[in-house]
């Protein structure tokens, strides 16, 4: 899995990309990137634990 900062510096080169707005198919990679980022800030969580 890819840590969280990982993931974060892949959205914001998403939203760099697209010019800030993202058309249907950067929308959908957005959507499972925030899952993904999410995902990874519970398991950082965790691992602090």
């Amino acid at each position: 899995m890819r840590s969280a900062a990982e993931v974060n510096e892949h959205i914001r080169a998403l939203w760099m990309r697209a010019g800030g707005t993202l058309s249907a198919q950067e929308r959908a990679e957005y959507e499972l990137l925030v899952v993904e980022w999410a995902a990874a800030i519970r398991g950082d969580v965790v691992e602090a634990a």
